[in-house]
């Protein structure tokens, strides 16, 4: 397994020299290098499997932490807002890893070839959003084929989707196959979660109530919110509310909005209490991240 990891570290440097993150020209897959330890940088984190190769990270969702290093992946089943950080890193010696989007509809697709259940909810099932597994070599052999395929770019089209294919099936056969089940399952409650999860995502600039987002995914407000805050770390109004802090910030940061036209362009209607809850949750104001943007277009 060692080889496969040096191979890998080899390939993802080739392709990410700079620290920071990319995706590669093969679709739902990027890499990330981090060549220091680094601060906790918020995130949302898409259903996907993280793995470094050299280095170690740890990501934070709600209460959980997950430290993860070459002994072990991360698998996320929902988009989940968080926080990650290199907790292993350096500039001669680089955390190093890739992401990888899982796809739902091959997952539901290999569920009965595999002739594997559906999970089954009970009052009993516990939901679990993020899950840490014991990285193997069967695992590793196939992202080191798909991430060779891009020195063969003529392949990538025919041969990534067969590759993904056995990615999928081996997580599904594996430790965490049940946690990918229970997302796939339509009576199950992390299903119906995971679709209050996309409609916010696709609407967070529009004012909802709890008993309305409960009624649109067909659960009873007390255990839709019970659930969601079990799967994300959050209730689903402060889910929203993360949505549209982080993107304000990235209008800010990206697009140059100064701090009012962020607030009223992601649904708040109060700038003044838009800067009190953007500080709460990044530490400090929004005119400072503006400030940061007028300074580098004066430099």
């Amino acid at each position: 397994m060692e080889d496969i990891q040096r191979s890998l570290c080899r390939s993802i440097s080739k392709w990410q020299q700079e620290a920071g993150d990319s995706d590669s020209a093969i679709s739902g897959l990027s890499f990330f290098r981090r060549e220091s330890v680094s601060e906790p940088a918020y995130c949302l984190i898409e259903p996907s499997i993280v793995f470094v190769v050299q280095g170690a990270k740890q990501i934070v969702i709600g209460d959980e932490f997950y430290t993860y290093d070459t002994s072990n992946y991360l698998i996320t089943s929902l988009d989940l807002p968080g926080s990650s950080r290199a907790i292993a890193a350096s500039k001669d010696k680089p955390c190093l890893g890739l992401t990888l989007k899982l796809d739902f509809s091959l997952l539901s697709e290999l569920i009965p070839q595999c002739k594997i259940p559906l999970i089954t909810p009970t009052a009993h099932t516990r939901n679990i959003s993020a899950s840490l597994g014991d990285m193997d070599e069967r695992l590793l052999l196939p992202f080191e084929r798909l991430v060779a395929l891009l020195d063969e770019s003529e392949a990538i089209d025919i041969l990534a989707p067969l590759l993904k294919k056995e990615i999928h099936y081996r997580l599904l056969m594996g430790k965490l196959g049940p946690l990918l089940r229970q997302i796939i399952s339509f009576d199950s409650q992390a299903y119906r979660v995971s679709k209050a999860i996309n409609w916010l995502k696709r609407n967070y600039q529009q004012n909802i109530c709890t008993e309305d987002l409960a009624s649109l995914v067909q659960m009873s407000v007390s255990s839709f919110h019970s659930h969601f805050r079990q799967l994300t770390g959050m209730s689903p109004l402060q889910y929203q509310k993360w949505l549209r802090l982080n993107e304000a910030k990235r209008l800010m940061l990206a697009n140059k909005f100064d701090a009012a036209s962020a607030a009223f362009e992601v649904g708040y209607s109060s700038p003044s209490q838009f800067s009190r809850e953007y500080k709460r949750l990044f530490g400090k104001p929004p005119k400072l991240d503006t400030a940061k943007v007028e300074n580098s277009i004066i430099s």
